[in-house]
Formats: C-alpha cells, structure tokens, sequence
C-alpha cells in the first residue's frame, strides 16, 4: 500500500508553502520499543507520521491484545475514531520497533485546516485514504478465508512479517499463531 504522502505527492509539489506549514506545526519525536504512543481509556491528542520504526494499534479482549492496524516508515498512526471525534479511545498505540515520528497536534492540525481550504483539502484526501483502508479491512474479515487474509497482507506490506512478531500478525489477520504457523508452511 502506498503511503499518503506518496499518494498525495501531487499536491504537495504544487504547494511547496505546504510542506513547509507542515514542518513547523510537526516535532520530531524518538520513542523506545514497546512504548505507549497512546493509552485506551484516553483522548488522542496526537497524530504521527513515522520516519523510522513500526508501531501498531491495538486492543484488549479478554485479556488478549488484538492488533487492528500496523504503520510503518512514511505512514501515519493514531487512533483516528478518537483523534476526530474528541473522545476516549479503546484503543493504544505501541512502538514494535524504536520509533522516530514527526507529531502533530489536533488542535495545530484543525487551526491549520481553518485557515485555508487547500490545507482542508488535504485533510480530506488524508480521510478518504482511510475509510478506504477500513473498507478494505472489513472486507478482509468478513469475505476472505484466512489463507486469503494472509496473501493479501503479504501482498501489502511483506516486511512485516520480518520486522514483528508472528503473534502480532496473527492477531490481526484473525487467526492462532498457530494457523499463521501452518499457513505459512503452506
């Protein structure tokens, strides 16, 4: 899958002002493995753009955590039901790698969505990507048999499988580590 800004380069490069409106409002941030970007039970404040790492949301189900989204280098993370919706999430954030992200405040990112429409343009752009992302997820689940789940991730974003645990990974795709195991060996 193609990051946002890959996606999105077009009018980046046609707005030069943009990249730099966005440099100013971001911090660069380094954060160790296994550290809580963010906290279910909590509003999400922040958005992240990641530049080196992978970090995953996740969530707790009878006392199991069930990975639901994975980012990695040029992609962005946050809990985005929380993050739009001023609201506690269910969700958290983890860094699976150490991680170094741009960050960006709700609130800088909706002063900067009000002072012009081109910037609200991209916010836009930035929305679609993810309701199609969840789309494709829920397609994901409720259409493809597990074997199918596995290719289309594989498909995706293969260096996961080299970068984090298989645990993780089968928990998102739905299934045991040990079907991943016996899918895998297929």
């Amino acid at each position: 899958m193609n990051s946002f800004f890959e996606q999105n380069a077009s009018l980046l490069l046609k707005n030069p002002e943009l990249v730099d409106v966005f440099e100013n409002l971001m911090s660069i941030e380094k954060y160790p493995k296994h550290h809580l970007l963010h906290e279910a039970g909590k509003i999400c404040n922040d958005m992240y753009i990641i530049t080196s790492g992978i970090a995953r949301v996740f969530y707790y189900k009878e006392d199991k955590d069930i990975s639901c989204h994975f980012s990695a280098e040029q992609e962005t993370i946050t809990t985005i039901d929380s993050f739009i919706q001023r609201k506690k999430s269910k969700y958290n954030i983890e860094a699976l790698e150490d991680l170094e992200v741009l960050k960006i405040s709700h609130s800088d990112l909706e002063n900067l969505f009000e002072s012009n429409p081109k910037y609200e343009r991209l916010g836009r752009l930035f929305l679609q990507q993810i309701y199609i992302d969840l789309v494709e997820r829920i397609d994901d689940l409720q259409l493809k048999t597990a074997q199918e789940r596995y290719e289309t991730l594989l498909a995706k974003k293969p260096y996961l499988f080299q970068r984090i645990a298989s645990k993780h990974i089968a928990s998102f795709l739905s299934i045991t580590p040990e079907t991943l195991s016996r899918i895998r060996g297929k």
